[in-house]
């Protein structure tokens, strides 16, 4: 096997799984606090998207438009959760189910009215498209490595807000136990507010920093949102430590698998039949990881204590 190719994919699997993680922390800091089964947050995804898509092209700066996007988005999960989610904490899972898929549809078909079936895309400044060699001759894109460390940022001043501060006390106190949060004199809804906020402000960006390589289109939330799920329960539901080391396990597992499987399948089948099997096999990788998981730690791998 190609050592330069393994190299390369490994990385954009890591790639991936900060992608995932960003969507992934807020959705199970929400699960996790608010019981609430929001299948709108990939949506929030594709708003960081298309924000930040619009706000480079009025401002023809890739960074004044990323900046610009970041206060939206907290605007943008507040006045979701104050005008439609909020309405939902006392229902039951279903009713949660059915609103919030509700709200994929109106926002998917708001956005092709606004933006069209085309979408919306950012181009790089020159000044990030090249490319930088790594030691072994591995050559990796420049945004790329600006999407990782950016990630790795935000996850760890994250990390530092959870453990190291009294609002992140309070986010793992809910994460554990609300009911004793909320009994101990705390205002649960403004906590939840604050909780949601933060969440629409990570998947926001997780869709902003992807939208130069890709695009930012209707629907686009979806794909990741179902990965984000699988992410929260391998890693167990309201751990910011668990969401993380899934992530990176789930984005390296998918990615691998859909480079290599293929390739691997050759070795005892023909070309063709390996070429048909390894998509359908790759795709199945993460699936069979979360059952693994589930079988030998029904609450994940890192789940919070008290869970």
């Amino acid at each position: 096997m190609d050592y330069v190719l393994l190299a390369e994919q490994f990385f954009n699997g890591f790639q991936l799984g900060i992608l995932l993680f960003l969507v992934a922390a807020g959705l199970t800091l929400i699960f996790g606090i608010m019981d609430l089964v929001n299948l709108a947050h990939g949506t929030l995804y594709m708003f960081g998207a298309f924000f930040a898509a619009t706000f480079v092209q009025l401002t023809d700066s890739l960074v004044f438009g990323m900046i610009l996007t970041l206060p939206t988005m907290l605007v943008t999960g507040i006045i979701l959760e104050l005008g439609v989610l909020r309405t939902l904490y006392e229902r039951d899972h279903l009713d949660q189910v059915l609103a919030t898929f509700g709200l994929i549809i109106f926002f998917n078909e708001l956005f092709l009215i606004v933006w069209g079936a085309g979408g919306t895309g950012i181009n790089l400044p020159s000044y990030l498209i090249g490319t930088s060699e790594l030691p072994g001759g591995i050559s990796v894109p420049d945004y790329r490595i600006v999407i990782i460390i950016s990630g790795l940022l935000v996850a760890l001043l994250l990390y530092l807000l959870v453990s190291k501060t009294r609002i992140g006390m309070l986010i793992r106190a809910g994460a554990s136990n609300r009911e004793m949060v909320s009994a101990l004199g705390i205002n649960i809804k403004l906590l939840f507010t604050l909780v949601f906020g933060l969440g629409a402000v990570l998947a926001g960006f997780a869709g902003m920093i992807i939208t130069p390589i890709t695009q930012a289109e209707s629907g686009m939330g979806e794909g990741m949102l179902i990965l984000a799920f699988v992410v929260i329960v391998i890693g167990g539901i309201g751990s910011i430590k668990g969401a993380f080391i899934a992530a990176i396990l789930t984005g390296l597992i998918d990615t691998m698998g859909r480079s290599f499987i293929d390739v691997a399948l050759m070795s005892f089948m023909d070309s063709v039949a390996a070429e048909t099997a390894g998509p359908a096999i790759s795709s199945m990788l993460v699936y069979i990881l979360m059952a693994v998981v589930l079988a030998i730690k029904p609450s994940g791998l890192f789940p919070p204590k008290g869970a």
